[in-house]
């Protein structure tokens, strides 16, 4: 018998609706089959828990398995919107599935409130970050922790079980986000640490087929869900900000076109019209420095309405934390990601430089 959480989502095909209702969790799992209305295909549709929903052919067997996450950051809405259709097309029939695909509605509850997060920001907590000990407490402390976990899980699940079907699979993971403040670059991403494996063309242009031509080389290990996958599963995995937070309803969602049309033709199994790789086509930057918030007084100098990619003069002074200047150390070197409200003990900004990975 269908649970009323079933049927609603069969008749709508409304997963975020699902999601928002059931903040931290449902009551139980269940799956069910859909047709392709154009294809006749059939794939199984798998609820695992709020927000966390796979598709998977069973007429043939998928080379890929696809991560698409949003919402780690409840607040940052384009992302949701372009994941709740792509469901919603799924669900309905409206869409054919090639690949399996794994869809993570992140924080459901930030959702809910219109915030990054309710008490931690969930994109700190991955790579077992949410279970280390925090003073005399355990490290699961909070349910965003409890949920960062429940993430790792089931990126897990997903990506070994896709194991057992086949051995030569491909894994990807697409973590979407925008920004809090305006970029230089509308849209950029963040290619995680590969700790010494080459950076991957193919994937470089698959960005700028979304519509996105900065790539960020992160040269270090981080506590991001896309560096996780990445390091965890070896998946080719980028952290993408599209544009800048807004609330539902005022996205222009044309602005995004690319990645939709992107990410439809690559879970559909459609030509993806990469183009040849060309250096010309992408602004490519590496970290330079990372600081972070050590003290109670800290404080950025440098008007809050400042872009990402904004460069400054050698010597200026970026932020102070406490007696600690930071100051900009080479001509070229910009910022990115400030936010000097962060918890004591993380990142308040990034600087980058200029680079290419020929």
């Amino acid at each position: 018998m269908k649970s009323s959480l079933q049927q609603e989502l069969q008749t709508t095909g409304d997963f975020l609706a699902l999601t928002r209702a059931n903040e931290w969790s449902i009551d139980s799992a269940f799956s069910f089959e859909v047709s392709c209305k154009k294809t006749q295909a059939k794939s199984k549709v798998s609820v695992l828990d709020t927000g966390i929903i796979v598709f998977e052919p069973l007429d043939h067997v998928s080379s890929k398995d696809i991560v698409l996450s949003c919402a780690v950051h409840g607040n940052e809405t384009a992302p949701i919107e372009i994941c709740t259709d792509l469901v919603k097309q799924l669900i309905l029939g409206e869409l054919h599935l090639q690949e399996r695909v794994l869809f993570l509605f992140g924080n459901p509850a930030a959702i809910n409130i219109g915030k990054r997060f309710v008490e931690e920001n969930l994109n700190r907590l991955f790579s077992g970050a949410h279970s280390l000990p925090q003073g005399d407490a355990s490290g699961l402390i909070n349910k965003e922790r409890h949920r960062a976990l429940a993430l790792e899980n089931a990126v897990r699940d997903f990506f070994t079980q896709g194991s057992d079907i086949s051995s030569e699979r491909q894994r990807y993971h697409y973590d979407l986000h925008t920004a809090i403040r305006g970029s230089k670059n509308d849209k950029f991403a963040v290619y995680p640490f590969r700790h010494g494996q080459p950076w991957k063309k193919e994937q470089l242009q698959f960005m700028l087929a979304c519509g996105v031509n900065t790539i960020l080389l992160s040269h270090s290990p981080t506590t991001t869900f896309s560096y996780f996958s990445s390091n965890e599963f070896g998946a080719d995995a980028f952290t993408v900000e599209l544009g800048k937070v807004r609330p539902f309803g005022e996205n222009d969602m044309a602005n995004f076109a690319g990645v939709t049309q992107t990410l439809t033709r690559f879970i559909s199994g459609e030509d993806l019209q990469l183009t040849d790789y060309n250096s010309e086509d992408f602004s490519i930057f590496e970290i330079y420095q990372t600081i972070n918030r050590e003290q109670e007084n800290f404080t950025l100098h440098f008007a809050d309405d400042v872009e990402n990619f904004t460069d400054f003069p050698q010597g200026y002074l970026l932020a102070t934390d406490g007696d600690i200047e930071h100051r900009v150390k080479q001509a070229g070197e910009a910022i990115i990601f400030p936010n000097a409200a962060v918890a004591i003990g993380q990142r308040a900004l990034l600087t980058v430089i200029p680079t290419d990975i020929d």
